[in-house]
């Protein structure tokens, strides 16, 4: 009896913690954008100066 007395507080206040993260998260435009992130992969950057260099031949 005395552990529900702890465990339902401590439920509650774990309940109220995550719905505040939850609600401050949308307040700063976390979930704006879903799907940029998902279609970010097929963007191509043509600006990307990744290419192998040529060996040195002397």
């Amino acid at each position: 009896m005395n552990g529900i007395l702890v465990l339902i507080p401590v439920a509650l206040g774990l309940g109220l913690l995550g719905l505040f993260a939850f609600f401050w998260a949308v307040g700063r435009g976390q979930f704006d954008d879903l799907d940029g992130a998902a279609l970010r992969i097929f963007i191509d950057d043509a600006g990307d100066s990744r290419t192998p260099e040529a060996p040195d031949v002397d």
